[in-house]
């Protein structure tokens, strides 16, 4: 089964770099595109929903059998135990203000679990992939996550959830100044769970997720050798999870930080 993990992990890297590709052609024309609000700091445009359309289009030919869930447009139930996860463009608020800092985001579970989660940063070329049990790379080389022990080593970047009380997030912050510790947050949560990953961030904690945001990443962290809190696999596609990550020598702080604040054990 190994080898299927592996042979998804290719093919949607390569979707990932093509429909990165796609989106930034709509980056480069930013006066030009339709921009609607769905709500409080969420914001959605065309790029968003052309780029997911693409995508559907390329899995529906590759994995007939396999089911979609996607952010802009309504699942699609498969025959198979395989589930792509996708996020168009995660960081819309980045970009349709013109920074640089938003990601294609593609990840495949089996029956829950993530077996294959790719990030692509179009900026700059870099593709974050990984699948269970074969490691985490970027643009090809090996990751791990950082070998801090202590909160005050770096920096741990911290979401903004609308579908939770949003000063919960601030008691987080409070504590961490506590400890020496900074926060870093850039309006992309793929992308800073891949930063976890990579080691430039110590870690990452949102109080709520959804899905298509954050199961690719949390496979990159495990896969490169992070600590996270596994989300459950038979709600996760439908109603998000609760998301603390980290390197290993830090993540019990961290999840005592993420105790308090967002009230979970």
């Amino acid at each position: 089964m190994s080898a299927s993990f592996e042979s998804r992990r290719a093919f949607a890297e390569d979707l990932a770099r093509r429909a990165g590709d796609l989106g930034l052609s709509y980056f480069r024309k930013l006066d030009t595109l339709t921009i609607e609000s769905k709500g409080h700091q969420d914001m959605v445009s065309e790029a968003d929903r052309e780029v997911e359309l693409f995508v559907r289009r390329e899995l529906a030919t590759h994995f007939p059998d396999d089911g979609v869930v996607g952010e802009e447009h309504a699942p699609t139930k498969g025959s198979s135990d395989f589930t792509w996860v996708i996020d168009p463009i995660d960081g819309t608020a980045n970009f349709v203000s013109g920074v640089p800092a938003w990601t294609v985001v593609i990840a495949c579970v089996e029956k829950g679990v993530p077996v294959v989660g790719v990030i692509h940063e179009p900026s700059l070329g870099e593709t974050f992939a990984a699948h269970r049990g074969g490691g985490a790379a970027l643009n090809g080389r090996p990751l791990r996550t950082s070998k801090a022990t202590r909160l005050d080593e770096g920096s741990l970047g911290t979401g903004l959830s609308n579908r939770r009380e949003m000063k919960n997030i601030v008691g987080l912050i409070d504590e961490l100044f506590d400890e020496g510790g900074i926060f870093f947050r850039n309006a992309s949560g793929a992308l800073m769970l891949a930063y976890v990953a990579s080691g430039r961030l110590l870690g990452y904690v949102e109080e709520h997720m959804n899905a298509w945001d954050c199961l690719a990443g949390m496979l990159l962290i495990e896969e490169a050798g992070g600590t996270i809190v596994r989300p459950d696999p038979q709600t996760v596609l439908e109603r998000g999870t609760v998301v603390i990550t980290s390197c290993p020598g830090v993540f019990e702080r961290v999840r005592a930080l993420c105790g308090r604040a967002f009230q979970v054990t």
